[in-house]
C-alpha cells in the first residue's frame, strides 16, 4: 500500500499556539519545517482560551514585576513546580507579549494606550494581557498570519500521528494518517516537537474541544520518554451546565476579573466562608472590598472568586453537595449585579465580555447581561506531562521536545489562569529554538520499514480483521463516565482502585472494537485509534494519583485531606518498562536556588 512521504529537519505535532510559536522560531532558524494539525489550521483548541495572558508588563499596576509572577506560579503549583520553568516564564513572558503586539495582536488598551491587564485568579495584580474575552482567537489569528508567509514551513491539516519513529534511541520521524481519506503519511525528520494539548476527552464533562485525547502524551511515552505528574488534572470552577448540550464549555475567568460574583441558591455569596490561610492577607473580608478591587484599585484585596482554580471548583462541588446548588446542578455566577454600580451595565459587558454574551444566548437562551448564569466544575487542563528539560524543552528521549500543555513542569500542582498562554509563548519559542539547533547538528536517520509496516497493519485490523463486536464509541463513553466518577474532583483510593481495574477490563474491551467500512470519512475508526491513547494517559494519572497521598493543589483525596511533607517533596514519574508494562517512580523535586528561594520569602512578606 502506498504511503506519502516527506521530510523536513524539524516536525511539528500539533499547531495551537505552542505548535505555531515552535514553528515560526524552527522556520526563523534557517530549518524545514513540517507543521501537523489534527484538525483544520487555526480550529486548535487555543481558540477557546478566553480570558488574557499573564504577563508581568506592570501596565496597571507597576507594583507588578516578574519576580512577583515567579512567586505567584509556585505558590499556585505548591512548589512542586520545576522552578527554572517558572524563573524563564516570568522573565520571558513580557517579551512574547510586546512580540505578539509587534506582529499584529490587538489587545484592548489603557487611557494612555498601553497593553490593558486585567484581574485573574491566583494573581496579585492585574496581570492578564487580553483582547475581550477572544484571546486565545487572537493569538492564533496572529501566529497563523505570521508564520503562512514562511516557506520554510508546510502544513500537513487533518493529519493525525499514532506513532514516533527511532533510530536507537533517537527519534527520527513519525507515522499518521490523514483523517479524510485515511491515506497514510510518513514523516522523516531529524527532531520532532510535541505539541498536542491535554488529554480532557477522557473525562466526561470538559471544555476541552474533540482533538484533546492524550496523543502527544501517549506518543511520548510509547516512545521512551517520561511523564510528570499525571495526577494534577484542574478542574475549571465554571463550565456550563445547562443545557446539557453544552454542558463543560467553558465560561472564562474573565467574568470574575470584570466583577461577577458566585452565589449558591440562596442568594449567599459563599466564597467567603472559606478562605486559605495563606491567601487570607490577600483576599477581600467584604464584598465591597473586593468590587473596588476589579475596579483597579491599588489599595483593596481582591475578592474570593478569584482564588485559586482549584479552591474555587471544590467550594462549588461543595454547595452542589450540600444543596445548596442551581436547580441544574451548578452554582450561579451573576455579572448582571454590577448595573447597581456602572452606568450602561449592559453595553459594558457586552463590550468587555462579547463571547460570553454571544455564548449564553445562542446555546444557552440566556442574557448574561441580565440574569446569573449556571456554571460548574469542568475538566480543563493538565498540568502534568511529558518531563521535559527547563530550558531547551527536550524530553529524555534525544531529538523528542515538548511544549504547551504536552509539556510539563511549569505549573507544579495547580496552573494560574492566564500563565497557559504564556507558556505556550514562552516555552514554544524554546522549544522551537533548540529543536531547530539539534536537527543542524544531526543527519536523517535510518526508517525501519517493518516497524512502518507494523504500524499501518495495526491502524488497519481495526476494519479489515477486527477481533470483536465492540462499539469504540461505547467504550470511550464507559471510560469517561468512569473516570469522572472515580478519578475526578474529589478522589479516594478505594475508588481510584476500582477505576485500575476498570481501565483493564476496558483495554481488553479496546482490542475488539471494530469500524467496518472503509478509510475515507470514517470517524469510528479514529475513534479506534484514539483509545489507545485515552486508556494510556488514564492509567497514568490514576497511578499518580493514587500513589499521591495527601491533597495538594488540584488532587483533592478525601481520605488524605491535608498536604505531606513527604510528598510536597517529591514528583511521580511515569515511564514504560522493557517488559510493556507502566512503571511508576517517586524522584525529589530539584531545590530551588537560594536567590529563588529568598524572592519567594520577601514575596510572602
Amino acid at each position: 500500500m502506498e504511503i506519502q512521504t516527506f521530510e523536513h529537519d524539524v516536525l511539528v505535532i500539533g499547531a495551537g499556539g505552542a505548535g505555531m510559536r515552535a514553528a515560526i522560531e524552527a522556520a526563523d532558524a534557517g530549518c524545514s519545517v513540517g507543521l501537523v494539525c489534527k484538525s483544520l489550521l487555526g480550529k486548535a483548541h487555543t481558540v477557546m482560551a478566553e480570558g488574557g495572558i499573564a504577563a508581568s508588563l506592570g501596565n496597571v499596576d507597576d507594583r507588578d514585576g516578574w519576580k512577583v509572577h515567579f512567586a505567584d506560579t509556585m505558590r499556585g503549583g505548591q512548589y512542586v513546580n520545576n522552578w527554572r520553568m517558572a524563573e524563564l516564564h516570568a522573565k520571558e513572558a513580557p517579551t512574547r507579549v510586546r512580540e505578539l503586539e509587534q506582529w499584529g495582536a490587538v489587545f484592548d488598551r489603557t487611557k494612555d494606550g498601553k497593553i490593558l491587564q486585567r484581574n485573574f485568579g491566583g494573581h496579585r495584580y492585574p496581570r492578564l494581557a487580553h483582547v475581550g474575552d477572544r484571546t486565545g482567537l487572537e493569538i492564533i489569528r496572529t501566529l497563523q498570519d505570521h508564520s503562512v508567509h514562511k516557506s520554510q514551513i508546510a502544513v500537513y491539516m487533518e493529519c493525525c500521528i499514532t506513532k514516533l519513529i527511532k533510530d536507537g534511541e533517537r527519534v527520527v520521524g513519525a507515522f499518521g494518517y490523514y483523517r479524510e481519506k485515511g491515506r497514510f503519511v510518513l514523516f522523516k525528520a531529524k527532531s520532532v516537537i510535541i505539541a498536542t494539548g491535554g488529554l480532557g476527552r477522557a473525562f466526561e464533562v470538559t471544555s476541552n474541544s474533540w482533538e484533546y485525547t492524550g496523543d502527544g502524551y501517549s506518543l511520548a511515552y510509547n516512545a521512551g520518554a517520561e511523564l510528570l505528574d499525571m495526577e494534577f488534572i484542574q478542574f475549571h470552577p465554571t463550565g456550563m451546565v445547562w443545557p446539557p448540550s453544552v454542558r463543560g464549555i467553558l465560561v472564562t475567568e474573565g467574568v470574575r476579573g470584570e466583577g461577577g460574583v458566585l452565589r449558591n441558591k440562596d442568594g449567599k455569596r459563599f466564597m467567603f466562608d472559606d478562605i486559605p490561610e495563606n491567601y487570607r492577607n490577600q483576599t477581600a473580608k467584604d464584598p465591597e472590598e473586593g468590587w473596588r478591587y476589579t475596579q483597579g484599585d491599588k489599595t483593596a484585596m481582591r475578592p474570593p472568586e478569584l482564588l485559586t482554580r482549584d479552591h474555587v471548583a471544590r467550594c462549588i462541588n461543595r454547595e452542589v453537595k450540600a444543596g445548596r446548588g442551581s436547580p441544574h446542578g451548578g452554582v450561579f455566577l451573576d455579572i448582571a449585579w454590577i448595573k447597581e454600580r456602572v452606568p450602561n451595565a449592559r453595553e459594558h459587558i457586552k463590550k468587555k465580555l462579547p463571547s460570553m454574551y454571544h455564548q449564553f444566548m445562542e446555546l444557552g437562551g440566556l442574557d448574561i447581561t441580565t440574569t446569573a448564569m449556571e456554571v460548574g466544575p469542568t475538566t480543563h487542563y493538565t498540568m502534568g506531562g511529558v518531563r521535559v528539560d527547563g530550558d531547551t524543552q527536550m524530553s529524555c528521549v534525544p531529538g523528542l521536545f515538548a511544549a504547551g500543555e504536552a509539556g510539563a513542569g511549569l505549573h507544579g500542582a495547580n496552573r494560574l489562569g492566564g500563565n497557559s498562554l504564556s507558556d505556550l509563548l514562552v516555552f514554544g519559542k524554546r522549544a522551537g529554538e533548540h529543536a531547530a539547533k539539534y536537527a543542524k547538528e544531526q543527519k536523517h536517520g535510518w526508517i525501519d520499514e517493518a516497524e512502518v509496516k507494523a504500524s499501518m497493519e495495526w491502524a488497519l485490523h481495526f476494519m479489515d480483521a477486527p477481533k470483536g463486536d465492540e462499539n469504540p464509541y461505547k467504550v470511550q463513553q464507559d471510560l469517561q463516565k468512569m473516570m469522572q466518577a472515580q478519578v475526578g474532583i474529589v478522589r479516594k483510593e478505594d475508588e481510584m482502585r476500582t477505576a485500575l481495574e476498570e481501565i483493564t477490563k476496558l483495554k481488553a474491551r479496546a482490542v475488539a472494537v471494530q469500524a467496518p467500512a472503509n478509510r475515507e470519512y470514517n470517524p469510528g475508526w479514529h475513534t479506534c485509534m484514539d483509545l489507545s491513547n485515552l486508556l494510556i494517559v488514564s492509567e497514568a494519572l490514576t497511578k499518580c494519583a493514587i500513589e499521591r497521598k495527601e491533597s495538594r493543589g488540584a488532587q483533592f483525596r478525601e481520605d488524605y485531606q491535608e498536604k505531606s511533607k513527604e510528598f510536597g517533596n517529591c514528583n511521580m514519574i511515569i515511564k514504560k518498562g522493557i517488559d510493556g508494562q507502566m512503571q511508576l517512580r517517586r524522584e525529589p523535586v530539584t531545590p530551588l536556588t537560594d536567590e529563588l528561594k529568598a524572592i519567594i520569602d520577601e514575596q510572602a512578606k
